[in-house]
């Protein structure tokens, strides 16, 4: 098998993050630490139930005044581990600077496909939506951020045709999205290792690949970041997924985060001076048209 210039062994070494970055235990560690701190110290909803399985849970902080912007926040870990709890900490600046933030969680791979993780995705923003009202938060001002798996997810979620769920949504459901080491399209994920989890076959890899499922009606801001560090892979996945939105009239940012790879490019939307925190608060609090 060969995909682009990469023989089997090459593709799987493209998106093995955790071969390339042999230290990953200690930043998993390190995320859940902080984010058994954030609990501790924020107002904080947990396990609230969009659905009946245990992982359809999310956990809710809320800004001090009503009526806030919302960041919902999807964790990665190529679709079958990890947790929210590993990510409350994405919380604290985002809460200090007067935004609402929900940590979504979902059912894991191998024991659901693909369709029905981005249905898990599609079914909490839907829930959190209706219930906004009464935690406190703004419905119309829905901001989007992911990791990884988690990027796929947002820029899916992006895509949505939300009437079509259900008619009381809006087609402007998501106002914005931060993908960070972002899969935009899932034809190589279909081809290497992963798929022993995953299960993809083509026409589902298509249909689930916001590189081929962009809506013609441009979306709201989207901003793309990839690790410096990142694999060849990662970065092209980054630059031809801009391209296509920029083809198609959709407003898009894409930033390098110099000098981080897979793991600590996440790290930097908990960071009050970098680019990519800066960057998606002026998404969300930019004034609207």
């Amino acid at each position: 098998m060969r995909y682009r210039d990469y023989d089997q062994a090459g593709l799987d070494a493209q998106y093995n993050n955790r071969a390339l970055v042999p230290e990953h235990p200690a930043f998993i560690e390190a995320w859940e630490k902080r984010s058994a701190e954030a609990r501790r110290h924020l107002s904080v909803d947990l396990d609230l139930a969009y659905g009946d399985d245990p992982r359809q849970r999310l956990d809710f902080f809320p800004a001090p005044q009503r009526d806030a912007p919302v960041l919902a926040f999807i964790h990665g870990g190529y679709w079958q581990a990890l947790d929210k709890a590993h990510f409350s900490h994405i919380a604290p600046l985002f809460v200090a600077a007067g935004i609402a933030v929900a940590v979504l969680g979902y059912r894991l791979a191998p024991a659901q496909r693909m369709t029905e993780i981005a249905a898990d995705i599609c079914a909490a923003l839907a829930w959190l939506y209706r219930e906004l009202p009464a935690l406190g938060g703004d419905r119309s001002r829905i901001h989007l951020a992911g990791h990884s798996a988690g990027g796929h997810l947002v820029s899916l979620a992006a895509t949505t045709d939300w009437p079509s769920i259900a008619p009381e949504l809006p087609p402007g459901l998501v106002r914005g999205v931060c993908s960070i080491s972002g899969l935009y399209d899932l034809e190589p994920i279909r081809l290497s290792y992963l798929n022993a989890a995953l299960a993809l076959d083509e026409p589902e890899a298509a249909a689930l690949s916001p590189m081929a499922t962009l809506p013609a009606k441009p979306s709201g801001p989207q901003l793309l970041a990839v690790g410096g560090l990142e694999s060849a892979e990662y970065h092209r996945q980054q630059a031809d997924y801009a391209a296509r939105l920029r083809a198609a009239r959709h407003p898009v940012q894409a930033i390098v985060l110099e000098g981080r790879h897979h793991f600590s490019a996440v790290d930097a939307l908990a960071e009050p001076d970098s680019p990519l925190f800066e960057g998606v608060l002026r998404q969300i609090l930019a004034p609207r048209f």
